[in-house]
């Protein structure tokens, strides 16, 4: 093939690429023919995979994973580990007009070498460290143990250590690009040296706290389908017949020309007018904020705000737009970030802003509601680091190879529909029982400190009393774990499934795997009140224990309590659902705040004209396009955020998901949790809701952490085989014992 058949084949390949978009009947048709089409672009003696992966739509990854051979040499030196479940939606901006973030892939994770033991060929003969042996961790006993939230459990035995053969080397996961499809391994911490500069914070980069006020931004309400808008204690009608970002913004400056700063979208969310025209809600949105807006252009930011460019997200986009002559910056956004608005009305939703404002200015004098959650939540915890004491300095932040590391190996809420055999074909019935302001129960201890590494080795040469305290600790474990032969009942410690950003939760009896977990989980599978499970701890990370988030979470949860007390006093209805949508709104501020410490790696979405399609960065992924404009989107790796932590948001999801299977109430001197269930009655996990078959008598007393029953629902029922028939039978669920309450 000489170049000028090469650049022939690159254009059909695009036309390939739009047919796949346009004509999704034909599609594994289209596929074919893209792949083969690929393959013969690699015979081409200069080809490269940066060039051909654009003209095909596909990522960097996936051109090689076809075409091993145009690997470039990066990718065959340094692995990228896989990506796991990660917070609620946290805002990463880049700077340049037009480009804005979007959900993130993983960065490489320097030499993760997958590790079924910490053990190496003879160092004599091949100059590796010396072979360490595996600990294997039994129960071990809770006597002077810090806390303990587990029912009791067999009787404990002392940590013994094995000495396996030495396996053959394990290459990384990552080293060798995968098929989207493929089984996916997580990474590991290297051997010698290069694992062990891990092992510290990054230079000059902490959380401190703020000397400066954050400035409050002129907002109104907006109901861009009926076009009602209020503005502080003023209503308008606005005429919004095709609610498009240039409408909506002319629309308000004409009513109000002193200017507005951020314009909430209440209801009838414009940005899905359109989205039959195209395959994914994600497309629709991008299309609606790309589109003309006469008199204003992408913002690109002002001063040392970083938030800069639109933000595509398929439910709760953000645009951000300034005018072309003059210095006005405004931004329409979803309300939907803070809470579902469960229909109430602009009027009632905007006395839950105030409603809002007033009670977290009783914690926080200077407190200042931004445009989302998490940067409001976030910017509340920075006004509780302490002055005075070890951290007046601020929270050191870890490596960039540790923050890889916990955001591929610590997921987030545990999702898992178990369906038959597993349950009942027929189900008695379906409860729902979903923990209140769950993520509040765990602020209470986080890691703090320089992290230690704790090897296999070292853990097997601990006392007893030793590895109890570092169980208990705040750790993140890598481990081998055997499910008990005899063992009947759901799976307790997540596994990496096939996939991007996917877990599941092995329970066959006999089954091994290797995972990471973190401490409350791991306590949870060796202390759980059925049978101990078989761990072998592989590797691990050890932070001292602290108290880095009490504070705020402690005045959070007083605002929640003042707000949900008050909605249940209320006089009236507008103003019962103004505060129970503010004590949403609180939720909503610890929730997505901790998200936002778990920091995913950036990825910038742009847009490039169809005639310059040779522009597009080589590692960009195509997400879109119409006849005149590309959207694409490439990771940019992490930034230097001094608000990173993800070893906070690890360390309180992994308690989360422990406490849905076993959790003790202290008051009442009893558990609850699915393995305080028969088994088979598990249905599913839903974050913080489990869904089973029988009612329970687990006590409520309206505090963080409690199971309330929000639907019965008497069958008997179909088993839910997809989360769309689970979502169906827990609204009917709930709207059930909502007509038996209020019939009662």
């Amino acid at each position: 093939m000489d170049a000028k058949a090469y650049t022939a084949a690159l254009a059909e390949l695009r036309t390939v690429r739009d047919e796949i978009k346009k004509t999704r009947a034909a599609l594994a048709k289209l596929e074919a023919d893209r792949n083969k089409r690929i393959a013969q672009l690699a015979s081409h003696g200069k080809a490269k995979a940066e060039r051909i992966a654009p003209a095909a739509g596909l990522s960097l990854v996936e051109v090689v994973a076809l075409v091993p051979e145009l690997a470039p040499d990066q990718l065959t030196t340094t692995p990228a580990g896989p990506i796991a479940p990660q917070a609620p939606a946290t805002e990463h901006y880049a700077a340049p007009a037009a480009v804005e973030p979007a959900p993130a892939s993983a960065p490489p994770i320097p030499a993760a070498e997958t590790r079924a033991a910490q053990s190496a060929a003879p160092a004599a003969t091949t100059g590796a460290p010396t072979p360490e042996p595996k600990a294997t961790a039994h129960p071990t006993g809770t006597t002077n143990a810090p806390r303990t939230d587990r029912a009791p459990a067999p009787a404990p035995s002392t940590p013994t250590a094995e000495q396996p053969p030495a396996p053959e080397p394990t290459p990384s996961p990552a080293a060798v690009p995968q098929p989207p499809h493929a089984p996916r391994s997580l990474p590991s911490i290297p051997l010698g040296e290069e694992g062990e500069r891990w092992f510290a914070h990054t230079p000059n980069l902490a959380s401190t706290r703020p000397n400066f006020t954050q400035q409050a931004r002129s907002t109104v309400f907006l109901d861009a389908a009926t076009g009602r808008m209020i503005h502080r204690n003023q209503t308008h009608q606005l005429a919004l017949p095709t609610a498009s970002a240039a409408e909506i913004l002319t629309a308000v400056f004409h009513t109000l020309p002193e200017g507005v700063e951020r314009i909430y979208i209440t209801a009838g969310d414009p940005w899905h007018r359109d989205a039959d025209r195209y395959p994914y809600l994600k497309d629709a949105v991008a299309a609606w904020l790309n589109a003309p807006t006469p008199g204003w252009r992408t913002d690109t930011g002002r001063g040392k705000d970083r938030m800069a460019g639109h933000f595509v997200h398929p439910r709760h986009p953000v645009g951000r737009y300034q005018r072309e002559s003059g210095e006005t910056h405004v931004e329409i956004r979803s309300v939907g970030e803070w809470f579902d608005t469960a229909g109430a009305s602009p009027e009632t939703i905007r006395d839950a802003f105030v409603l809002l404002w007033q009670v977290l200015r009783a914690h926080w004098p200077d407190a200042v509601i931004m445009g989302s959650p998490s940067q409001t939540g976030r910017d509340l915890w920075t006004r509780t680091i302490p002055t005075t004491g070890q951290y007046a300095d601020g929270y050191p932040v870890l490596s960039e190879e540790l923050r890889g590391l916990l955001h591929a190996t610590a997921g987030q809420g545990r999702t898992e529909l178990l369906t038959p055999p597993a349950v009942p074909e027929q189900l008695p019935a379906l409860v729902e029982y979903d923990r209140t302001f769950a993520y509040a129960k765990h602020t209470w201890k986080n890691a703090v400190g320089t992290p230690r590494r704790i090897t296999a080795a070292t853990f097997a040469n601990w006392s007893e009393k030793q590895q109890t305290k570092a169980l208990y600790g705040s750790g993140h474990w890598h481990l081998r774990v055997t499910v008990p032969d005899d063992w009947n009942h759901v799976g307790l410690l997540p596994a990496p499934a096939a996939g991007d950003r996917a877990w599941h939760y092995p329970r066959q009896p006999g089954q091994t795997f290797t995972t990471w977990a973190g401490g409350p989980e791991l306590h949870t599978a060796l202390t759980n009140p059925l049978a101990p499970w078989k761990i072998e701890i592989l590797d691990g990370i050890l932070w001292d224990d602290g108290k880095p988030l009490d504070d705020w979470a402690g005045k959070l949860k007083e605002c929640w309590a003042r707000l949900a007390a008050q909605a249940a006093l209320a006089g009236t209805e507008p103003q019962r659902t103004a505060a129970h949508l503010a004590s949403r709104a609180v939720r909503a501020l610890l929730l997505y705040g901790i998200g936002s410490f778990a920091q995913r790696p950036r990825t910038v979405t742009g847009t490039t004209p169809r005639h310059l399609e040779r522009d597009i960065p080589a590692d960009a992924e195509i997400i879109g396009f119409d006849d005149e404009r590309i959207t694409w989107q490439r990771p940019t790796g992490f930034a230097r955020d001094p608000h990173a932590h993800p070893e906070w948001a690890a360390g309180i999801w992994s308690a989360a998901r422990a406490a849905l299977l076993t959790q003790r109430h202290r008051e009442d001197n009893t558990f609850a949790g699915a393995l305080h269930t028969p088994p088979g009655t598990v249905v599913a996990f839903r974050t913080d809701a489990l869904y089973l078959t029988h009612p329970q008598n687990w006590p409520y007393h309206t505090t963080p952490g409690d199971y309330l029953n929000k639907g019965h629902l008497t069958g008997p029922l179909p088993a839910p085989t997809t989360e769309e028939d689970l979502l169906a039978l827990r609204d009917a669920g709930r709207t059930a014992l909502a007509q038996a309450r209020g019939d009662a």
